[in-house]
């Protein structure tokens, strides 16, 4: 009764998609089964992750080969996420995450679905003519990976994107900033460094490019990713805001691909799901699950003369050795 497909209600793959690979991961399933049943039937039919977890013991019961998201679909409609369109998996997943928090009541529930899935990144600005210095924490859901550098040139793997993400960045012209020591516009230096990971590491890989024209193109040429990635080895020293403990904990193993397959306008999406009980990988699209291969998973690298075929667009990376 492991992997069950789930059947798609008119252009509901890339919800589809995200929910497998919310549902395929214990330590979600984990916090999921300990939420407060809602009390009444109007509270239950709105509350998404009620709806979240009936659908699981809904794929788990094992009698069919796949199951329809019907209710939590309405669910969603109700908290404004639109059904029957066409929807952007990295947005969607941030919605559906957004609802999770706020409807989960009880406050240990929602640090530990923190504690699952956010970043901490400390951003760091300093005027370059004097040493005027801005720090500023933020928590992200995800790390949005440029494919491509300012000049345009495609980074070549993975890693290349991590680098370039946290890579120091002069803000000139009219980019520059209000220095108070100086009393006037500067050059600043901005910089990201990583302070905290999490179990759950989602890299959303920005391959949907949108042009001056308003028409969205999608950048599909081919950029590899690792099944292991130990972040120690990819950033620098002062890219890094954390001890050797936490430092410790930053080899990661991937879990999950959402790919993407066909044009920006006219797409689908489908998961490719490492099963952490069985250690093997499956595809999951729509209804139809089946056990692939890591080359299999490799396909979702990207080719750039065939921009319709399958690119990956989230990766979902999970801690090997947790603290």
């Amino acid at each position: 009764a492991e992997a069950i497909g789930l059947y798609n209600l008119g252009q509901s793959c890339c919800l589809n998609s995200l929910l497998q690979v919310f549902l395929m991961n214990i330590r979600f399933t984990r916090i999921l089964r300990r939420i407060t049943v809602p009390p009444s039937p109007a509270q239950r039919r709105s509350n998404v992750p009620y709806q979240m977890l009936l659908l699981l013991e809904k794929m788990q019961c094992g009698k069919c080969k796949a199951v329809g998201p019907t209710d939590l679909a309405c669910c969603l409609s109700e908290h404004r996420v639109k059904l029957f369109v066409q929807h952007d998996a990295a947005q969607l997943f941030l919605t559906l995450w957004n609802l999770l928090k706020k409807q989960m009541k009880n406050p240990e529930l929602v640090k530990e679905l923190s504690d699952l899935y956010t970043i901490c990144i400390q951003e760091h600005l300093a005027c370059q003519k004097c040493s005027f210095e801005i720090k500023s924490n933020s928590i992200m859901l995800t790390l949005p990976l440029p494919v491509l550098d300012a000049n345009s040139h495609r980074l070549k793997t993975l890693e290349d994107c991590l680098q370039y993400f946290f890579h120091p960045e002069e803000l000139t012209g009219q980019n520059m900033c209000f220095c108070q020591q100086c009393g006037r516009k500067t050059t600043f230096l901005q910089s990201m460094k990583l302070v905290h990971l999490p179990q759950t590491l989602t890299l959303h890989l920005k391959r949907f490019c949108f042009e001056r024209s308003s028409r969205t193109h999608k950048l599909s040429h081919s950029l590899p990713f690792p099944q292991e990635l130990d972040l120690r080895e990819v950033l620098t020293e002062d890219q890094c805001l954390a001890d050797d403990s936490e430092k410790a904990t930053w080899q990661y193993e991937l879990f999950a691909v959402v790919a993407h397959s066909g044009s920006t306008s006219c797409g689908h999406y489908c998961a490719y799901i490492r099963s952490l009980t069985e250690c093997k990988w499956y595809c999951f699209n729509d209804s139809e699950v089946c056990q692939v291969s890591w080359d299999d998973v490799k396909c979702t690298y990207g080719h750039s003369n065939l921009y319709w075929r399958e690119t990956a667009y989230l990766l979902f990376y999970m801690k090997k050795h947790p603290q």
